[in-house]
């Protein structure tokens, strides 16, 4: 047995205790039951293509009625010097401190059906003790599924309806549905950590990546959080509000097709990608939209000044699109 094959079999256990990460709402604990119930987790990190996860936060915890179940100790899982929170300076003093925050919610669905969401800054750190602690909650509640939500830059149109790849444990949930089916390597974010942990377990899980064309990817993109939504509640049987992003969809799609129209370039770039995207559905609908037909990727550079121009056309007072998500 090789020592990579060694290392696999190692179970790893937390040096201390996972449970202290959090701190209970044991008020609510005593007059609630929170046994049985689908969980929803959405984090907000390194990788957030068109805002999909914090439009979706703010969604769902501005629309529903919610309640703490536990707040995580975000000082011991966050860096907050590479990832520096956002604060206001308003000409002579200093306000709106967007304090970083991880917490799992009971909230109620627009029918009146209780769920949990588990939403907040991806950790820096602890990612094993953290994950560990999510389990332990999962144990504790008896969680029924559980189902999250990332978004990736994909070079599609955005004339095109919106992929998604899903993965899990729940063949129900995932067969027919991915528009890509390949077998890469990339860069895991907790969200991957945890439904590797949950599947070891032996738990009900499923991601739902939503492709978001790539030159739209640090703008906001509510089409891309509606989609989401859809499937979220669709995997949990939920009835989430998504009438103002949808509202807020037709409006930036409106915005893109003004400045699509007024930029040659740009229409030249759409129009390849609409004939990329064409022609890896037609036939092969699970074909990878990312590969050519010997598998290999698309240099990036391939798409141009164009894109970059219309990029650079975006207002930045318009949503603060280069900052990442916190």
């Amino acid at each position: 047995m090789s020592a990579e094959e060694v290392v696999k079999d190692i179970e790893y256990k937390p040096f201390l205790d996972p449970s202290a990460l959090y701190a209970s709402n044991d008020e609510l604990l005593q007059h609630e039951d929170l046994r049985g119930l689908n969980l929803l987790m959405g984090f907000t990190g390194s990788s957030d293509a068109g805002q999909v996860v914090q439009q979706i936060t703010a969604e769902l915890l501005e629309n529903l009625d919610s309640e703490p179940v536990a707040f995580f100790d975000i000082d011991q899982l966050l860096d907050y010097r590479s990832r520096r929170p956002r604060i206001t300076f308003a000409e002579d003093h200093l306000s709106d401190y967007q304090q970083p925050s991880l917490a799992l919610h009971r909230m109620i669905d627009s029918l009146g059906n209780p769920f949990l969401f588990l939403t907040g800054n991806e950790p820096d750190l602890q990612w094993e003790r953290f994950s560990a602690a999510v389990l332990g909650l999962v144990r504790k509640f008896d969680v029924n599924l559980v189902a999250w939500v990332h978004s990736i830059p994909m070079p599609v149109p955005h004339t095109r309806p919106l992929g998604v790849t899903v993965h899990g444990n729940r063949p129900d949930l995932i067969e027919g549905i991915s528009s890509w089916r390949a077998t890469v390597q990339i860069p895991s974010a907790i969200g991957h950590v945890l439904e590797f942990r949950l599947q070891q377990a032996g738990r009900n899980v499923a991601g739902y990546a939503i492709h978001v064309p790539h030159y739209l990817a640090e703008a906001e993109y509510p089409p891309a959080a509606v989609a989401g939504l859809e499937y979220l509640g669709a995997a949990a049987s939920l009835m989430l509000p998504s009438e103002r992003l949808r509202e807020a969809g037709r409006d930036v799609e409106r915005q893109i097709g003004e400045q699509v129209q007024s930029s040659a370039d740009v229409q030249n770039v759409v129009r390849s990608l609409e004939h990329q995207y064409d022609d890896r559905t037609k036939d092969t609908p699970t074909r990878s939209l990312l590969a050519d037909e010997n598998d290999q990727l698309p240099d990036a550079d391939a798409l141009g000044a164009a894109v970059e121009a219309y990029l650079a056309s975006q207002d930045p007072a318009e949503g603060d699109g280069g900052q990442p998500p916190q």
